[in-house]
Order: C-alpha cells, then structure tokens, then sequence
C-alpha cells in the first residue's frame, strides 16, 4: 500500500526573493529593510510591498551570530498572578522599541525558580529580568557573575533591584481606614510571595502610628487560601473582637476574602470594609470595585529594561498610590 508523506513546509524567504520580487538588488533591499540612508522613495515602497507580499522577516538567529548579540532578554516571572501578567506586557512594549526579543520562563508548581533560570540561560539570553520570591541571593549572585540580572519587586543585595515602595503603600491603605473610623485592622499575609514580609513589617509599623489595633493572619498570595484562613477566623472569632476591616495581601487574596464575607453574611463595606494590593484587572471588576494600592507598572518596566540594557544597572524604588473604591466605607460601631 503506497505511502504519503506530509507536505514539505515552504521554503522561508529570503532577502534575495524580496530583491528580484521588487526588481532591485539584494544590496539595496537590505538598506530598505535595515532603515538605513541610501534608497529612494519610490524603491522602499517597492522593497517593503514585496517583502509585505512574500511574507519576509529578517534570520534573528543569523543576525546574532554576526553580532555575537542575540538581542534577547529573559523574563522569569509566576503563572496566575495578574500583576506579573501586566508587568510582562509593559516589558514587550519595551523591549519592541528598543529592538530586542523577550524569552518568557514562567514559574509554577512545576517549574521552579532555579529550573526557569537556567532555561533562560540556555538560551542564550543577554540579560534576565525576574520575579524571584524564593530563590537566594546568593544563587541570584552567582549567576549575574555570568550575565546581568534584575530583580523585580524584590530588593536582592547585590543585584539592580526594581521595586515599589511597600511601606508606602501600606500606610497610605491603613491611613484610609483609619481616618474612615475603623481601629481594629486585619491583614491576611501573603505567606512566601514577594514583598510579603515587606508588607507585613510595614502594617505593623503604620497600625502602631496610627494607634490602631493590628492582627496579622498566615494566609498566602491566592483567593484560596485567603478564603480559608479568613473563613475560619471569622468562624472563631466573636463579632465583638472581629476587626472591622481587612487588609488583602493582594487583589487576587482580596477576592477570596469577599468571599469568605459572604458566607458569612457580612457585607462589604455595610459591616466590614475589604482592601487588596497592585490594583490589578480583580480590583478594577465591577462586582469586586475593589480599594487597592496601585503599582506603577509602566514605570518598573522601563525601569526594569534600562537596568538590563546597561553595563551598571541601577536600582530604583517606585511611589505607589491609593485607589479608592467602593469596597472601603466609614466604620458605624
């Protein structure tokens, strides 16, 4: 019985087609295609119709070998978590406008930290940029002895670090809360995430300034947990020591906090005022209208690539700032 075989795949065009398809030379059809100075009008258009018409994209590999630059950056970052979602896409936006690539590695319960690193690595990246929560520092350090990289969201000794102003953020959310009435403040800790102890340490500090009654629960960075662990602190703890408002560890967490209110019929914000962090795509849902500290997202990324891009990056931190909507309201004891 004869045999077929699959269809070869079409051979990838080359600038030689694009030149003898616009009737110039391949000499002249890489000035076009390269944007450099030395072509008319009249022959660009031609070039950049054939190479349209042909479907023509540069070798990037054959590009690198004759540079010795691959002109890629690493990007290592968790699945399921919306900021590092938007934070990637503020990073393509910047890496397109300054002509490099961005690998992406992406952590899970399957992948760890060090696993996406050395992928990254692997494939020849020029520098990685990377939300690492857990990885130590002195991994971290070793492998920026072999190419750049930047830490986001988590200050890392030794390494360009591109963070938010934690403490910032924390105060100005118990200083809403505060000045709304409410004393007796809950915060659901975002367990081994990153900036969780930064958050942690600084909603202790603000609860004291501002003389309010803080209580700090082992909760996690997902709805889940946060579900969870308030459920069963309201579940145990009587209305009249109950705080009256709760600080999520993020949006995500916040989401599994309104649900856990829920349940137990308190309503937000009527008995119990409900915040989040990163002001992300959950905080901005119409059903959740979600009070949330926003991170400046575009600034970390710019800050993030120019760190990458030279020889000496720099650390910067980033001011936060405080999204008021409707989840928060006066506390009526």
């Amino acid at each position: 019985m004869p045999t077929t075989s699959a269809p070869r795949p079409a051979k990838r065009p080359t600038l030689a087609d694009v030149a003898r398809a616009s009737g110039v030379s391949v000499a002249l059809a890489s000035i076009v295609l390269r944007g450099a100075e030395g072509a008319s009008e009249e022959s660009r258009a031609r070039v950049k119709q054939a190479a349209a018409d042909l479907g023509y994209r540069p070798d990037s590999r054959a590009r690198s070998l004759r540079s010795r630059r691959s002109r890629t950056l690493g990007l290592a970052l968790a699945l399921g978590e919306p900021l590092h979602a938007e934070l990637a896409d503020a990073l393509f936006a910047q890496a397109d406008a300054k002509g490099f690539e961005i690998i992406l590695g992406a952590t899970g319960r399957h992948r760890d930290e060090r696993r996406v690193l050395n992928t990254l690595i692997d494939a020849g990246v020029e520098a990685v940029i990377g939300i690492f929560p857990e990885l130590p520092a002195t991994q971290l350090n070793g492998v920026a002895k072999q190419l750049p990289v930047i830490s986001l969201l988590r200050e890392v000794e030794g390494l360009p670090s591109i963070i938010t102003d934690e403490a910032a953020g924390i105060e100005q959310l118990v200083n809403h809360l505060v000045q709304l009435g409410h004393t007796r403040l809950l915060h659901l800790d975002g367990g081994s995430a990153v900036a969780a102890q930064q958050r942690r340490e600084a909603f202790r500090v603000a609860a004291e300034r501002a003389q309010a009654a803080a209580e700090i629960l082992a909760a996690g960075a997902d709805d889940a947990t946060a579900f969870e662990v308030l459920r069963g602190y309201l579940e145990t703890t009587s209305p009249a020591q109950r705080a009256t408002a709760v600080l999520a560890f993020n949006d995500r967490a916040a989401l599994g906090a309104r649900r856990a209110l829920d349940l137990c019929n308190l309503g937000v914000p009527g008995q119990m005022s409900l915040t989040g962090y990163d002001d992300s795509e959950f905080a901005r849902l119409a059903q959740a209208d979600l009070t949330s500290v926003r991170q400046d997202v575009n600034a970390l990324a710019e800050a993030a690539m120019q760190a990458a891009l030279q020889a000496t990056g720099a650390s910067s931190i980033h001011a936060p700032h405080l999204v008021v909507r409707g989840s928060t309201a006066e506390y009526i004891g």
